[in-house]
């Protein structure tokens, strides 16, 4: 019989845990849909307010910045404060940031839009993934870790794919995009007051918003070896995101207007499945697999622009997506299987913190490199770095596969010898010593 670890309600096995897992579930994807909804509209906000690529990387960075500032100071407040405060409040920001959005008259106030959307969405993100976690069903192990691999995803693709589709047929999309999101954000925070809270109240609720990393040691650990691929494909991510729309019609300037919306739908909508179908594999091989996937998506990326073709840029996105969907479901379950219950909504901040440093940072240094050589030869610059990136990645996750393969098995020395003389044959594959988890995020 599993244990209820200290300061938590126990897990929901009873139908009427669904609704309660099912809404903590759609606020993360909510979240993350409206991350990804400006992209669409980046192209109409450059030609009306006369924007350079640098403006725009500006404008995404702020809020993965913000993003960050929220996780380093209320990434563990839920553990203290319970998780439905915290989510009550962030969605509020939310919809304040929304209104923001669709009141925005210039460069200026989409930055604050962008602020505010970044607080909010940081806040809430270790809270209502670790409300997932606390509603574990030992019915359904595992469920939870999915959710929380891929709602982020699910909900990025839902954002661009929805903004793009009203970018194209809604009548004034800069309205209609955030009314539709506030709306969203509303009843979930209705529905969320009906909710129980999932974990007991304790002490320490103003020293945990102190800024800091709340990594334990062994997480440190799988964090780092899995460090390089995680930048790899966040930074990809945050190349389409920010970049995409106007790096599409670098490569395609007779094509449609929605199409560098539907670069970054691809990689997400890719992204989405390949977390869920890669769920069962070993965390290791799985980090494994998509920094390889890296590598020719890059390249994918070059030839798109040296031969003017959207195939190829597609094709390289759908690449892109594959491996950021297995890095980072691999990697964040090696990460939070390694920490005790009371300490996940710390952890998965401190892990969302690598992943939008690698989001915002490198599109940040993209914008600058085109200001000043022209989005050509950032993009050129940017897939070696991420190429490179993952290359690393591959290295460090293949050596402990190798060691593995060549370490015996515990008891092949300790055997003792049968009246014939025989050994172990050395052929017995060695138990699994790895340090990664293996259960889902």
């Amino acid at each position: 019989m599993q244990s209820v670890p200290a300061g938590l309600a126990p897990p929901r096995t009873s139908p009427s845990g669904r609704l309660p897992f099912a809404l903590h579930a759609s606020i993360l994807i909510a979240l993350l849909a409206a991350s990804s909804a400006p992209t669409p509209l980046y192209p109409h906000y450059q030609a009306q307010w006369q924007l350079s690529s640098l403006d725009l990387t500006v404008v995404f960075s702020a809020y993965a910045l913000a993003l960050l500032i929220a996780l380093l100071t209320t990434g563990t407040l839920s553990d203290h404060v319970g998780r439905r405060p915290v989510l009550l409040g962030a969605l509020a920001v939310q919809v304040a940031s929304m209104a923001l959005f669709a009141t925005a008259g210039g460069l200026t106030t989409l930055i604050g839009a962008r602020v505010l959307q970044g607080i909010a969405t940081g806040a809430a993100t270790s809270a209502a993934g670790a409300a997932l976690l606390d509603l574990e069903d030992p019915a359904r192990p595992g469920r939870p870790a999915l959710a929380n691999s891929i709602a982020p995803v699910t909900g990025m693709a839902a954002g661009v794919l929805a903004a793009t589709l009203m970018v194209r047929f809604a009548p004034v999309p800069t309205i209609t995009v955030y009314a539709a999101l506030i709306a969203v954000f509303a009843a979930q925070a209705i529905a969320l007051v009906s909710t129980s809270e999932t974990v007991r109240r304790r002490p320490g609720a103003l020293r945990s918003t102190r800024p800091r990393l709340a990594l334990p040691s062994a997480a440190a650990h799988a964090l780092l070896r899995n460090s390089a691929g995680v930048v790899a494909v966040w930074a990809l991510g945050g190349f389409y995101s920010s970049l995409g729309p106007g790096f599409t019609r670098l490569v395609s300037p007779d094509g449609p207007e929605y199409a560098g919306g539907m670069v970054f739908f691809t990689l997400t909508a890719v992204a989405a499945p390949t977390v869920y179908f890669t769920r069962r594999m070993r965390a290791d091989v799985s980090a494994l697999l998509g920094s390889c996937a890296v590598i020719p998506a890059a390249v994918l990326t070059l030839g798109a622009l040296h031969l003017a073709g959207p195939v190829l840029l597609f094709a390289g996105a759908a690449l892109a997506g594959f491996g950021f969907g297995a890095v980072s479901q691999g990697a964040l379950r090696a990460v939070v299987d390694s920490v005790p219950a009371r300490k996940k909504g710390g952890t998965l901040a401190s892990c969302y913190v690598l992943s939008y440093l690698a989001m915002s940072l490198p599109a940040i240094g993209a914008g600058a490199l085109t200001a000043g050589f022209g989005l050509r030869a950032a993009a050129l610059a940017y897939a070696g770095c991420v190429a490179v990136l993952a290359t690393v990645a591959v290295a460090t996750l293949t050596a402990p596969l190798r060691s593995r393969r060549r370490t015996p098995s515990p008891g092949a020395h300790s055997r003792p010898a049968t009246s014939n003389c025989t050994s172990a044959s050395p052929d017995t594959p060695a138990p699994d010593i790895s340090v990664l988890a293996t259960h889902n995020r």
